[in-house]
């Protein structure tokens, strides 16, 4: 069975990339081209962003579209929420699990929509031993973003764990209808595929 190898990913800081200027000897010189108007921002990146995701083949760079994903639903738009998950991460890589509990239940307090905190609180609750908790966090997750692809690939895990390896299956063809270039979540389902055979033969 895989592991959740987006927990740390969630929280990860994505700093954009500003391609660097190149500067030359006629850089003084008057500009001959008129300046191009800038794209208008979209109004649903993450959206533009799935929509990517689901055209790309080859795994690699769907992975960074993926890490983009997961970069946006890092910023819950607000800063007391994202010190709070701050804090959260910090406690529990210290193994102060109360602690942790405690900031994410806070932010969830605060914002109630926020699909990130759910999420982490899930994972923590899983490191716990407490997979019936963990699973309630999921499902809430999913409800607040039905795309959050790595709640997906959680759920799966614990499914297949407690052998409801049909409704895993399940889950793994919805996590691959939004993410399908993932080659670890085809091998999963793959197996789980064959598993099922035995068990109908």
């Amino acid at each position: 069975m895989r592991q959740f190898r987006f927990c740390a990913l969630l929280l990860a800081s994505l700093s954009p990339l500003a391609p660097a200027a190149t500067l030359t000897a006629h850089a003084a010189e008057p500009v001959t081209t008129a300046p191009q108007p800038e794209q208008p921002a979209s109004k649903d990146p993450v959206g533009d962003l799935f929509n990517n995701l689901k055209k790309e083949s080859d795994a690699k760079k769907a992975r960074v579209i993926a890490t983009e994903i997961v970069g946006q639903w890092s910023d819950s738009g607000s800063p007391t929420i994202n010190l709070l998950m701050q804090w959260a991460e910090e406690a529990n890589e210290q193994k102060r699990s109360a602690a942790a509990y405690d900031f994410l239940d806070q932010a969830i307090f605060l914002d109630p929509d926020y699909a990130g905190a759910w999420y982490r609180r899930a994972m923590i609750h899983l490191a716990d031993g407490d997979t019936r908790k963990a699973m309630a966090d999921l499902n809430s997750t999913l409800e607040k973003e039905p795309r959050f692809f790595p709640a997906l690939a959680g759920l799966a895990n614990i499914l297949e764990s407690s052998e409801r390896n049909e409704t895993a299956m399940k889950v793994w063809e919805r996590y691959l209808t939004l993410y399908p270039a993932d080659k670890e979540a085809q091998k999963e389902m793959g197996e789980l595929s064959e598993k099922l055979a035995g068990t109908r033969s």
